[in-house]
């Protein structure tokens, strides 16, 4: 009687069932796949329980787009950033989830492709598959730092092909798309009559300024692109439900694309009067929480080579995010790796294999975590390594 959107096995993995009989035995675990911001320990100003304090929200606009003031907001700050994007190319959603699941229904039909990269988040499969659409995956090549494998991209596209996804900075490798790297994929889009869509919220958490990265295909002309981003990850603020899509491309084509994205929008309204309201101080108080971020990510990756040097792991190169890949002896697979430190240490890790690394073996841990605890949790992965060689 269900759709077969849900086709996923929905048991708990080995990984899952040890932390949850853990949690029962009262164990205090040393987590390292923190990413919910408003755990984590940050700072979160004062203003912000107060943004809300306006009548605006009492009264309903129900824009398709979002609301002007609120678009205006999402405007600069792009133009704090030294890229011109007017409002009349914004469109509000609750997330960069309901941007996805917008892009997907503006541009492609059930049966339809999108290509993905891998390794990447693991959210992508599920996202297409509620819009009956089939992921195919293009692969990141990593020789000292990560690359698009561009052929292979290229060979993945077939005549059901509508877009191709980028997630610049990726996550979790870190690794942003170069401008050599855009150059080919406008060509090769514009080519195949396919769009680009990239998720561009981990964009401003960059470890060091490099004028061969791409920051965001905002400013795209030579072929349909779409960017995204939202309060959660550049304001640590995902409990405030405001993500946006800056259309991009020809005029004619931004033009076809907003009208179209309106109607979707206009069938659901998703995104709050309040949120859109406080949208332009949402911002502005949470670049106070981006900073946290962005130093302690900066600290913890430091901390992070300096525990591992001379050690047999590895953290393969990184340019920006909140998380790390570490590269450890395969002398037993990533699952047995991350049993072992849950079992054994009380730490929880990810297997590369969560985000479809094609190899092994790989554990991913997030800079976000507290330091005290990132920092106890590596020196823990430094001493079994130490006690298995």
């Amino acid at each position: 009687m269900f759709s077969s959107r849900f086709h996923w096995d929905l048991q708990r993995n080995r990984l899952t069932e040890l932390l949850a009989a853990k949690r029962v035995q009262g164990a205090r675990i040393l987590d390292l796949t923190q990413s919910n911001p408003t755990r984590a320990g940050l700072e979160y100003p004062e203003q912000l329980r107060r943004v809300f304090h306006d009548p605006a929200v009492l009264r309903y606009d129900p824009l398709p787009a979002g609301s002007l003031e609120a678009r205006e907001a999402v405007a600069d700050y792009y133009r704090q950033r030294g890229q011109a994007v007017e409002p009349g190319r914004i469109l509000l959603t609750a997330s960069t989830s309901e941007a996805y699941s917008y892009l997907f229904k503006l541009l492609a039909d059930p049966g339809d492709q999108v290509l993905v990269p891998r390794p990447s988040y693991p959210l992508f499969e599920y996202l297409a598959k509620m819009e009956s659409l089939e992921v195919r995956q293009y692969p990141l090549e990593y020789h000292a730092g990560w690359a698009i494998d561009m052929d292979a991209l290229a060979s993945a596209i077939t005549a059901r092909t509508r877009a191709v996804v980028l997630v610049n900075p990726n996550n979790p490798t870190g690794s942003y798309v170069k401008r050599t790297e855009l150059e080919a994929l406008m060509r090769i889009a514009a080519g195949h009559g396919v769009a680009l869509i990239s998720d561009e919220v981990f964009s401003d958490y960059a470890f060091a300024a490099d004028s061969a990265r791409v920051a965001s295909l905002a400013g795209v002309e030579e072929c349909a692109a779409f960017s995204m981003s939202g309060l959660s990850k550049i304001a640590g603020l995902p409990q405030m439900k405001l993500g946006w899509i800056v259309v991009a491309g020809s005029p004619r084509q931004r033009a076809e694309a907003m009208e179209k994205l309106e109607w979707i929008a206009d069938t659901y309204l998703s995104v709050s009067t309040p949120v859109q309201c406080a949208a332009a101080r949402l911002l502005e108080h949470g670049a106070a929480v981006q900073r946290q971020i962005q130093q302690r990510t900066a600290a913890n990756l430091a901390f992070a080579r300096q525990a591992f040097a001379g050690t047999a792991l590895e953290i393969l190169a990184v340019e920006g995010g909140w998380s790390i890949t570490i590269r450890v002896p395969r002398v037993r697979t990533e699952e047995e790796w991350c049993l072992d430190l849950l079992e054994r240490d009380n730490l929880l890790v990810q297997p590369g294999y969560f985000y479809d690394f094609e190899s092994e073996a790989f554990l991913v841990a997030s800079l976000l975590t507290a330091p005290e605890e990132f920092q106890e949790g590596l020196k823990r992965i430094v001493e079994q390594t130490s006690r298995l060689l």
